[in-house]
């Protein structure tokens, strides 16, 4: 795409997220953001002002002059908020998780199908540096430990855990096992809002791999780790400092085994920068996003069926 026809780009919900989708976009060479929308007026106009965009509080008025959008709203509107630009033929990307069930992911997925729309979906850890750099050292892993453990904050209590902080993890695991979840064990408890806040997972996966998944929104120190434990080797990536240790087994003929490794280099970013700037590039190459429709409505499946775990334990997560 040439400069004289930069990518026409709005964000849609401007809060805590969306807001960072715009100072981005505003910033990236070939990119023309062109509006900003939310149904606070005021935010719009704040937002706007400080990205050079115009402010909009309804979207139907951006459907013939965009290219594209990124949506950061609340998960119960993503799919009517998405259809009308998706039918459009209008590349959309949605934070996570994709839907509130699947089957409007289906409907945004089919919709993209038939217009020929381009549908990613904001699974912001696939693109944290760390993980990327860990790829080509992840074989065959057997056993994974995650820990992303997060403060309490007021805003997304409309989900449980399991679908507002562990389907990051979820998601990643999905993109690293290569293999089908065979059987779940759960449990979640709600503590200080009406939906579970703290879960644990036990995923096993029908090439034998197992994932201990923990998640919580209301601890008192900040955690984001995942642990690969694989024939001969180990890697563990801090996803909140983007740092990649390995280390491995050397056997040496005649002679004792010995452990060596340590930090891996890695290209410091940040991640949601790498999200949207992936996103621009699938929509001007017409290629494929890191993570698509499929791959969103795939974490959102595992979610559920977590969730429905925790439910069969009696751990329903809404009080009585």
């Amino acid at each position: 795409m040439t400069e004289s026809r930069k990518l026409r780009v709005a964000v849609v919900g401007v809060g805590y997220l969306g807001r960072h989708h715009a100072r981005i976009l505003a910033g990236l060479s070939g990119v023309d953001l062109v509006a900003v929308v939310d149904v606070n007026s005021d935010r719009a106009k704040t937002v706007a002002f400080e990205t050079g965009s115009r402010p909009e509080t309804d979207t139907a008025a951006l459907l013939r002059d965009v290219d594209a959008v990124t949506l950061a709203v609340p998960t119960d509107v993503h799919a009517q908020i998405a259809l009308p630009f998706l039918r459009q033929g209008v590349a959309v990307l949605v934070e996570k998780p994709i839907a509130t069930s699947l089957d409007q992911a289906d409907s945004m997925i089919d919709a993209a199908m038939k217009s020929g729309a381009l549908l990613a979906v904001g699974h912001t850890e696939r693109y944290n540096p760390a993980v990327t750099a860990a790829l080509p050292l992840l074989t065959d892993p057997r056993f994974i430990e995650v820990h992303r453990l997060a403060a309490f904050q007021p805003r997304s209590l409309d989900l449980d855990v399991v679908f507002d902080v562990m389907i990051h993890d979820l998601d990643v695991v999905l993109a690293l096992v290569h293999a089908e979840p065979l059987a779940i064990e759960a449990v979640g408890v709600p503590v200080v809002s009406d939906r579970i806040d703290i879960a644990n997972a036990r995923i096993r996966f029908d090439n034998g791999c197992i994932a201990n998944i923990t998640a919580s929104r209301i601890s008192r120190e900040r955690v984001r780790k995942i642990r690969f434990f694989q024939r001969d080797s180990y890697l563990s990536i801090d996803c909140a400092s983007q740092q990649l240790e390995a280390w491995r087994v050397v056997r040496r003929q005649g002679l004792e085994s010995s452990i060596e490794g340590g930090s891996v280099e890695v290209s410091n970013g940040e991640p949601l920068e790498c999200e949207l700037r992936d996103f621009v590039r699938a929509v001007q190459t017409r290629g494929r996003p890191l993570v698509d429709g499929h791959d969103g409505r795939r974490a959102l499946a595992l979610a559920q069926k977590v969730a429905d775990a925790i439910s069969s334990t009696g751990d329903r997560g809404e009080r009585g």
